[in-house]
Parts: structure tokens; sequence; C-alpha cells
């Protein structure tokens, strides 16, 4: 009879703004931790059968404390987290969530592509100096702005989000340019390879997995190729894109304007490259693309899916 359960991170996906009443339902017994230090999960985890963690990662000696674990549900679809060898070897079934987040991280990409390409933060600072209040005129055109409708946008990374960008791509006129995939690059002969991808491309929207393929997909060589006013989305993993070289292709006016949800380290340093405040037409969001409150509540109910069918004797979402 599987009783206990431990949740690491609640705070990764709940502040006070999500129903919990399936997840508790789920098991007899919980314990769940608003946060979890690394040295502190071996003992918190020791009586468990049942580990949720979203980023806290759950490794051999913390599975080698815990004799009667059966069961990690991962709170996310990346399991990076979790050594997945020792899993197998433990016999422990290792469970994620999936395409809960699709249409926050949609919505998100285009908030980013709007906000570039009508130089939103840019004419908000105008206002707050003062600068339409003082015009002689009836507005102000400081800032060029640019229509979607007609320009290209390429997508490097084409599953669930990928696609769905595409879709919604369409209603703003956007022509879609879709890169090969690394894996099977002759799989689709309408698909470009990524050196004239980048170079056709009015807008890069990243959807692709961080491998050892794509860590620094993106780098000085790749930014070169790209239009002199075209724009960088970042919404996938933040080293596959190369940090530094984003920074420095900004300044110089290689690129016209990035959007980045992702950093190659979080949370970052307060002198990570993209902090600094000298860099022209660059939006940072913290990492939050796929926080919709909607979307975090679909994880909790995957995650309380996932413990149900597992004690029904037939997992679901295994990795």
């Amino acid at each position: 009879m599987i009783r206990q359960g431990v949740l690491l991170d609640l705070e990764t996906m709940d502040r006070d703004d999500l129903d919990l009443v399936g997840l508790r339902a789920a098991l007899p017994q919980w314990d769940m931790h608003p946060f979890t230090e690394p040295s502190e999960v071996p003992g918190r985890i020791a009586q468990a059968q049942v580990v949720v963690t979203n980023k806290v990662v759950v490794d051999r000696a913390a599975m080698d404390a815990a004799p009667d674990l059966k069961l990690v549900c991962v709170a996310a679809t990346g399991t990076n987290n979790v050594d997945l060898e020792a899993a197998r070897e433990r016999g422990i079934t290792v469970c994620n969530v999936r395409d809960y987040g699709t249409a926050s991280v949609v919505q998100h990409v285009f908030t980013l592509i709007l906000a570039l390409t009508t130089r939103l933060q840019d004419y908000q600072r105008d206002v707050a100096r003062g600068l339409w209040q003082d015009s002689r005129q009836f507005c102000l055109l400081d800032h060029s702005i640019r229509e979607l409708s007609g320009l290209t946008l390429g997508i490097v990374g084409y599953g669930v989000l990928g696609q769905a960008v595409a879709r919604s791509a369409e209603c703003f006129g956007l022509r879609v340019r879709v890169a090969q995939s690394l894996v099977s690059p002759g799989k689709d002969p309408d698909r470009l390879p990524l050196d004239l991808l980048l170079a056709e491309s009015d807008i890069l929207s990243l959807h692709c997995p961080l491998t050892e393929q794509t860590h620094h997909l993106i780098d000085a060589q790749a930014l070169a190729t790209m239009k002199p006013d075209a724009l960088l989305i970042n919404a996938a993993r933040g080293a596959v894109v190369d940090n530094a070289a984003l920074a420095e292709a900004l300044r110089r006016g290689v690129i016209g304007g990035a959007g980045i949800d992702v950093l190659d380290q979080e949370p970052p340093n307060g002198d990570h490259p993209l902090l600094a405040p000298d860099i022209p037409n660059l939006i940072i969001t913290p990492h939050i693309a796929w926080a919709a409150r909607e979307s975090r509540q679909r994880v909790i109910d995957q995650v309380s899916e996932n413990i149900q069918a597992f004690m029904a004797g037939d997992p679901r979402r295994v990795v």
C-alpha cells in the first residue's frame, strides 16, 4: 500500500493560486515543502514512496536513502534532474508532465515579438521622460515600427510548441519557415538548413530541446548570418544560445533585437552578460513563458493523474 508522498519544491508551481485538492487526495499522507536545499533531499525523502520534484535534483544518493521509493513524478517535461539510470536499476518508475504549457508559451512568444516590433519599451520610456508631453505634434515617431504581416518567421524545433507558434503566426500574416531536424536533416524536404533559415528569417523563434547538438546552436557565427534587423526569440533553453555572443551582437547591431525568457544560468548572477544595462533592444523575462496560472494548474493535475494511474497499475507518461 502506497501511502507517503513528498513534494520537494511546491513554490516553483504554486503561489497560493492553484487547486491542490486533487493532488492531496492522490495519497493518504503528504509532506509538502515550498523549497528544498540539495543537502535536505535524502532526509526528506527517506520514508517516501512517491516523490514529486520540479527542479530539485533526485540523484542516486538520494534514492539510496529512500528504500521504499517507488515513483518519482517530475513536475516538468525535462527529466535531467533525476538519475534515470539509478531509477531503472532500483525499479523506480519516473513520470513527467507533457504539453501543459503550450498556450502559455505561444502567448509569451508573441508578447515578446509584438513588444519588440512595436518598440513598446522604447515608447514607454519616452512617455516616462516627458517626450510625448513636449512634442509639437500629436504622436512620436522616434522609433521605427514594423508590421508582422509579410515578414518571415523561422522556427527551430517543430514539436508541439513550434507547431503551435506556427499556427498562431498565420493570424499575423507571417510567412513560416522551419529548420531541418538536426537528428534527421533530410526527412522533410520543405524545411530549410539552419544557415539558410538564419539568413532568411526576420524573426527566429527557438523551440528545440537542449542537447549536445543544440548547445550554443545560436553562436556568434549564427548571429552574424542573420539579418541586421532580425529578432531572436528564445523560450526554449538558455544554453541553446551563446549568451555572451548575443550580448555583444546586440551592442554592435549585428541583429535588431531579442526577446529572451531563458538564460544559461538560472537564477542568473548579477554579472550575467545579458543583464548588463547597456544592451539595446533586449527584453529579458524570468523563465515565465510556461507560467500562466492555467498552465501551472495542468502541471499539478497531470502529476495527480500520474500518481493515481501508477497506483492503479497503469502508469502513464513514463519516461
